[in-house]
């Protein structure tokens, strides 16, 4: 299959790494000393699984990779809209686009400008990161949940599934990936928020009672706004929520503390602003969610003047 990974970071990098060794055909669209260094060095994943490195071919121009049977669309939710434009060269007539991006509104954005039956809907579940130019550092997870946007059964998505699996990539399409990425979202509003707000780890977080009382508010509250915006979310996803923050490692941050405190931009608006801009509309109160938009707001682009 003829796959084409835009945003190779920690989480293009890494699946579209998978992808190469197990031989399909890959492109990834990079920049700066990463697109360097994959070029000189390979693409390099430093993983519990085991390291490997791959030589793949990088670009940062999409026009010159033609049309594609995949696109794995990995950019930050703040690129959304320029790295859709950027795409328009490798889509064919039947090439999807498979977002794995954070938020719950990327697909729709993308869908704006590439069209909406080209576009997949996709949760990752990975930590990883780039570790320094050409290297990607894995250190847990490695699932993929993805379906249409209709919620349509899809002979594509079960080629997909297969191609990942042949990767040995956990794969699952989704028969309701709305429910799927608001799952999803609910989990990382509340770690991202918190681990930025307090620039502490997990474990500390879970271990003072008026900060794990904080995080559980910020779950309930974004299950009540998804609830509320008319996606149908399970009985349980506040408790299964925060089991599965309980099973994190102590050390854990997010990639939103990484991203404040190496000084670059945040998914901020994609996170809290989004939840918050349609609690608002929806007339839903969100205390929590309102003050950590409200304390990062300032960071938003990288440090304040």
């Amino acid at each position: 299959m003829k796959i084409a990974v835009i945003g190779a970071g920690g989480i293009g990098g890494y699946f579209g790494a998978r992808l190469a060794q197990a031989g399909e055909q890959v492109s990834f669209i990079a920049r700066g000393a990463h697109l360097r260094a994959i070029g000189v060095h390979g693409l390099q994943i430093r993983s519990p699984s085991g390291d490997f490195t791959i030589q793949v071919p990088a670009t940062d121009d999409p026009g010159g990779i033609g049309p594609v049977d995949l696109v794995l669309f990995c950019v930050k939710s703040y690129d959304t809209e320029s790295a859709g434009e950027a795409i328009r060269p490798m889509l064919g007539a039947e090439t999807a686009v498979l977002c794995l991006q954070n938020g719950v509104d990327n697909e729709e954005k993308l869908a704006r400008i590439v069209g909406p039956g080209h576009v997949l809907g996709g949760a990752a579940y990975i930590f990883s990161f780039i570790g320094g130019p050409g290297i990607i550092e894995h250190t847990s997870g490695g699932r993929i949940v993805f379906g249409e946007m209709d919620r349509s059964p899809s002979e594509r998505c079960q080629r997909f599934v297969a191609v990942l699996e042949r990767a040995k990539v956990d794969a699952q399409v989704s028969e309701d990936i709305h429910r799927t990425l608001w799952e999803k979202y609910c989990f990382i509003c509340a770690g991202a928020g918190l681990t930025s707000l307090t620039r502490l780890p997990m474990g500390v977080i879970r271990d003072c009672p008026e900060t794990w009382a904080l995080y559980r508010q910020v779950v309930e509250e974004a299950i009540t706004v998804g609830r509320a915006s008319g996606v149908v979310l399970p009985p349980d996803l506040l408790v299964r929520t925060l089991a599965m923050a309980q099973r994190l490692d102590s050390g854990a941050y997010s990639s939103m503390h990484y991203d404040l405190t190496h000084g670059k931009r945040l998914e901020l608006e994609a996170l809290h602003g989004h939840v918050v801009r349609l609690a608002r509309k929806l007339g839903v109160a969100t205390p929590a969610c309102s003050v950590i938009y409200a304390a990062l707001k300032p960071s938003l682009n990288g440090p304040p003047a």
